[in-house]
């Protein structure tokens, strides 16, 4: 093994993940974005299709709402990196049941990827406008809003793994076993 490897674990097993030299941090964008979506997609298959309106609290989304949410992110960093973005966003319709929610996620996540690794690093120090308080849009460089979005996408999906043991789902393992995908 290279001294400059990862050896990452995900539910899909070892993952051998080159941290140094050029590209380095940009292949490490990349890869967190599939990972992350791969995951996303496992939990989004165990939801129980007819629980989409399922919400904890009155004042909490629904789950349908937060995989909207999902794929407004995920077409944003599309719009991002082939230089449509602008104020205020421009965003599909929010998916009309849990099956067109998750088709919309399935299909975005391979695009994202594959946008991602086209995209000149280059294009990762350049800056689009953003929210950056209440009402309030500023420059924010390219690279933080991908993070940004890749991070907020993981507090989602972490907010319906929630939803999804409460609707009567099984949790799969996501960084690790969960209570109905133990590893041993």
């Amino acid at each position: 093994m290279k001294e400059d490897a990862i050896i990452e674990r995900t539910s899909a097993g070892p993952v051998d993940r080159t941290s140094s030299g050029p590209g380095g941090l940009e292949r490490a964008l990349v890869d967190r974005f599939d990972a992350e979506h791969r995951t996303t997609m496992r939990v989004l298959r165990a939801f129980p299709a007819s629980r989409g309106a399922f919400r904890p609290h009155e004042r909490s989304a629904t789950a349908l709402e937060i995989v909207a949410t999902l794929v407004r992110e995920q077409c944003g960093v599309l719009s991002v990196l082939d230089g449509t973005w602008s104020m205020p966003p421009s965003f599909p319709a929010p998916p009309e049941s849990w099956s067109a929610a998750v088709a919309a996620m399935e299909a975005v996540g391979p695009r994202v990827t594959a946008a991602l690794e086209r995209t000149p690093a280059s294009r990762l120090d350049e800056s689009v406008p953003f929210f950056v308080g209440p009402r309030q849009v500023a420059p924010m460089p390219v690279r933080e809003l991908l993070w940004f979005w890749l991070l907020d996408s993981v507090h989602h999906r972490g907010q319906l793994s929630v939803y999804l043991r409460l609707a009567g789902g099984r949790v799969p393992a996501i960084y690790g076993p969960s209570a109905d995908e133990p590893w041993t």
